[in-house]
């Protein structure tokens, strides 16, 4: 995974800027070989209802997804993923997070817990199950620590 420190300092202030709630962004790029190369962050805002439950659960916002597909598009682009925090948590996809998520996609996640020894993580999520009521695949954990790119404001 290539991810510019510029995309890093965006990712990490959009979804810890919500704190105690789970913040949210789109991971926006394009693929690499079998790399995925991050050249964009939209950030999003969390419209779980009901709203008391934004910090253990995010949706995000419908018309947001729109407007980046659309950005995306006409830039030769795709989106990659998701990215959200867990704010008491670690940086593992919950149950819920792996239930809601339509794979196969990335998800960036980033622990608000102080003493996380890997506050940010990747994740591949395959396809879902076919079946109702099958159990949704295990994520798969992508290498880290993410290489930054030359030339760009993380250097």
């Amino acid at each position: 995974m290539l991810l510019s420190g510029h995309c890093l300092i965006v990712l990490e202030r959009t979804v810890l800027a919500t704190r105690p709630q789970e913040g949210c962004a789109l991971v926006l790029g394009s693929r690499r070989g079998p790399a995925l190369l991050v050249q964009a962050i939209w950030p999003c805002c969390n419209r779980w209802e009901p709203a008391a439950e934004r910090d253990r659960h995010f949706q995000l916002d419908p018309r947001e997804q729109l407007l980046a597909q659309r950005w995306v598009r006409e830039r030769g682009l795709q989106v990659l993923g998701a990215a959200h925090s867990h704010p008491s948590s670690a940086a593992i996809p919950s149950r819920s997070d792996r239930e809601l998520c339509l794979g196969p996609t990335l998800m960036l996640i980033r622990s608000g817990l102080a003493a996380e020894a890997e506050p940010l993580r990747a994740w591949w999520l395959p396809e879902p199950p076919g079946p109702e009521g099958a159990a949704a695949p295990e994520p798969l954990p992508l290498p880290l620590p993410l290489e930054p790119l030359a030339g760009d404001l993380g250097e």
